[in-house]
């Protein structure tokens, strides 16, 4: 045997060994985890973690550096953690009860986003799916997905069809829900336009009003996916003239693609979307504007633009055909938003004119409890159990995989995220939010000892 050979067999032989090292270490963190949980502990332990992790470090005769024993025994200490925590027994196969078949044909008119994610999220539940659209380039897209069957025509797509949605933009949604309605004489018909009242006029029993909380900036069948509805809301503006069993059908349809149907009056669900959604667009889009003309001859507000503009205005200019047709087919009720909103402005100008520091700090205080009110609804969770981590990341490929990899292995779960970009340089900032302060103490932990400034 040449020293090449003895050498590889050497190495062949510690890997053997420590993999059953490996083996036997998972065994005995499963162990610990048992007990702890046996005594209602938390089984992850990130100050011990970080203590032993120093251990090692002190004690290790080389040749690997410090640097190289942390980042190994961490790694194994995540990798073993995910390990013991897949352990618990998962749920039985199938389909969740809530994505069982509602129906089996289905016809989906108009094939974008919406209609075509409607069309494989219907699929994922077992439903065979045809569909049409006035652009046949669209149509094929849709259909290159496999999300649907293509037809020729309206009348080919609805036929035999038990459900029709109409996916079509607002302003065209009433006179193509009325097509349908004479194309498909017996099918339950709804459809997804962002606005109600005009569809809820239309007085026919087979007829159910919707809109799912659910899209994108920008639109097509490329972006379209199976799991966008999945848990959104989808409202239901049913009108005196819906039949019961047919709202019903719509209703377990809906709960089919993974969506929450919510039934809403129509005038009511207008008025509610003007505030909560249509406004913010108008306004993402006037603020955009209103800073790109003051930098309209060296383009410094656009340069050195901040996060909160960003934030602010991550809506602007979304879908410019989608938008202007929703803006129009709710004007009265934006036109009410607007109004409310402007005479929030005017009290914002008066108080800034007289220098009123008490009513600024009342306001920003109101809307500081406004909003932890509103993230509670949205996370589930009472607003003081919601805790957020600021943590300074490098502009590097990994690095968020890795900070979803620590916590995910610690079983925390992140409610949501926001990673704001301040240069190459400096890289950004990642805003995470947890529920819990052990969770949120427990994370900030973990990830100082990986090396990130968490605060």
């Amino acid at each position: 045997m040449s020293e090449l050979d003895g050498l590889r067999e050497e190495i062949s032989s510690l890997d053997r060994r420590l993999l059953e090292l490996l083996n036997r270490r998972l065994e005995l963190v499963a162990e610990v985890r048992r007990h702890k949980e046996a005594a209602g502990e938390r089984w992850i332990d990130a100050e011990r973690e970080a203590e032993l992790l120093q251990a090692l470090a002190a004690e290790n005769p080389g040749p690997l550096s410090a640097r190289a024993v942390s980042g190994l025994f961490s790694a194994i200490l995540d990798v073993l953690k995910q390990e013991v925590a897949a352990e618990r027994p998962s749920r039985p196969a199938g389909p969740d009860a809530a994505q069982r078949r509602a129906v089996e044909r289905l016809a989906v008119v108009g094939t974008g986003l919406v209609g075509a994610s409607v069309a494989l999220a219907a699929r994922r539940a077992g439903t065979h799916c045809r569909g049409f659209d006035e652009d046949g380039a669209t149509l094929e897209r849709a259909a290159a997905l496999g999300a649907l069957e293509p037809a020729s025509s309206l009348a080919e797509a609805v036929a035999d069809a038990e459900l029709v949605v109409v996916a079509v933009p607002a302003g065209a949604a009433p006179a193509v829900v009325r097509e349908v309605l004479a194309a498909a004489a017996d099918a339950t018909v709804t459809d997804v336009a962002s606005t109600k009242r005009a569809l809820a006029a239309i007085a026919d029993a087979r007829f159910v009003p919707g809109h799912p909380v659910a899209g994108g900036a920008t639109g097509g069948p490329g972006r379209a996916t199976a799991d966008l509805f999945d848990g959104a809301t989808w409202f239901l503006a049913p009108g005196r003239a819906t039949d019961a069993e047919r709202l019903a059908v719509v209703e377990r349809f809906v709960a089919s693609l993974g969506a929450r149907p919510v039934q809403i009056e129509a005038a009511a669900h207008d008025r509610l979307l003007a505030l909560t959604s249509h406004l913010p667009h108008a306004l993402a889009n006037l603020l955009m504007l209103r800073v790109a003309a003051a930098g309209a001859d060296d383009d410094s507000p656009l340069a050195y633009a901040g996060a909160s503009l960003r934030e602010m205005t991550r809506v602007a200019g979304a879908n410019a055909a989608v938008w202007s047709d929703i803006f129009l087919e709710n004007a009265d009720e934006l036109t009410a938003a607007l109004g409310g909103f402007r005479e929030s402005l005017d009290a914002l100008e008066r108080a800034l004119a007289a220098g009123d520091r008490e009513e600024l700090e009342t306001s920003i205080a109101e809307a500081a409890t406004a909003r932890a009110r509103m993230e509670s609804f949205a996370y589930r969770t009472e607003p003081a159990q919601l805790n957020r981590i600021r943590v300074r990341v490098p502009d590097r490929p990994g690095v968020l995989a890795r900070i979803t990899q620590i916590l995910g292995a610690a079983a925390i779960n992140i409610e949501d995220f926001e990673l704001r970009h301040v240069s190459p340089e400096y890289g950004g900032v990642l805003v995470i939010l947890v529920a819990g302060s052990d969770n949120a103490a427990k994370a900030r932990e973990l990830l100082r000892r990986e090396g990130y400034a968490a605060a």
